[in-house]
């Protein structure tokens, strides 16, 4: 039996194209600056987002507590969104490892904080409140459901950052996901914001790796945070030769997901007892509930699927998380549906 695996777009393996531009890429050590493919990687990932530079590193993860880390000392405070990935799924390492103190607002159904809710947080010059350096967006915006921030929105946050003097970083782990459904490039959504981190390995289908962009004086700050972070990895030109084909390539494709989960959503939604609490999908991620008239539980749905081949998450007691990638065909989206149907109606 197939398993369809739509718990996340982190569950991609490297293209046939990758594996074999990893077997031949030309090392060097990175750390001492000389390794030639991750440097190209840098460079096209800084021209892709319109930045100076840009710095590979292991994850998102330590891409965003990099850029925190660059920014605040220890004392200082972070404004973000209550659903933000850096809240709820970076294990506090911006407290535990940096000292800064997360000021959380309450994310809007669209992924978006209200401009009057992040002017109203910002910290008066008092020796009494820690001092509040950063806004943090994120884009497109994950447990909002894949939502996208529009250019707009993202211009008008970064002239109130910048004109209360913070820093404005964007969580872009899926940043070509928004770029598609916005049909504009990165770099116009990334232009109003200082700093930038976005994923190679989600659907774009490199192994490993994410990249922070931003000033070439933040970069180098960056090295030096990276180092102390234990992200230094030598000869891993390996893996940057991926990033290139994921930048270059793969980023091209992701209309075809986000077709495949619209498809997808459509065909849940005519399932008796499936509703779509928050929204129809905008990119590649599809979010169904279960209505209360039907008995199944989340553990009950999730099992039973399973047993049909299909994974998918929980993310709610009554909600779930699909997300398309590349290695997901048309057949498989069939056959989801099929499935959802043949468990809940039976």
């Amino acid at each position: 039996m197939k398993i369809i695996d739509m718990r996340s777009d982190t569950v991609t393996k490297p293209t046939e194209e990758m594996r074999q531009a990893m077997a031949t890429a030309e090392v060097g050590d990175d750390v001492y600056g000389e390794d030639p493919t991750i440097n190209r990687l840098q460079e096209l990932a800084a021209q892709s987002m319109g930045k100076e530079a840009g710095l590979f590193v292991p994850s998102g993860t330590m891409g965003n507590l990099l850029s925190v880390m660059n920014v605040c000392h220890r004392g200082d405070e972070v404004i973000m969104g209550n659903m933000g990935h850096t809240f709820l799924f970076e294990a506090g390492g911006i407290s535990a490892l940096g000292g800064v103190f997360p000021n959380t607002l309450p994310n809007q159904p669209d992924g978006s904080l209200l401009l009057s809710d992040i002017e109203a947080a910002i910290r008066p010059d008092d020796i009494h409140d820690p001092i509040t350096k950063m806004v943090i967006l994120e884009n497109t915006h994950n447990r909002c459901g894949g939502t996208v921030l529009g250019l707009d929105y993202m211009r008008a946050v970064g002239e109130l950052a910048h004109k209360h003097g913070l820093h404005l970083h964007l969580d872009g782990a899926r940043i070509f996901n928004a770029a598609a459904a916005l049909d504009v490039s990165a770099a116009e959504i990334t232009a109003p914001v200082d700093s930038v981190t976005f994923c190679l390995s989600k659907g774009l289908c490199a192994p490993v790796g994410s990249v922070v962009c931003g000033s070439r004086e933040f970069i180098k700050q960056g090295l030096r945070t990276r180092k102390m972070l234990g992200g230094g990895m030598r000869q891993a030109g390996i893996l940057a030769a991926a990033g290139i084909i994921a930048i270059e390539k793969m980023s091209l494709r992701l209309n075809e997901d986000h077709e495949k989960a619209s498809r997808l959503a459509q065909g849940l939604a005519k399932i008796p007892g499936i509703i779509f609490e928050m929204g129809m999908p905008q990119t590649n991620m599809v979010f169904p509930s279960i209505a209360p008239e039907i008995a199944l539980s989340t553990r009950d749905l999730v099992v039973k699927l399973g047993e049909l081949g299909v994974k998918l998450g929980a993310v709610a007691s009554r909600r779930f998380r699909l997300v398309v990638h590349y290695w997901i065909t048309d057949e498989d989206i069939d056959t989801t549906i099929k499935a959802f149907e043949r468990v809940i109606v039976g």
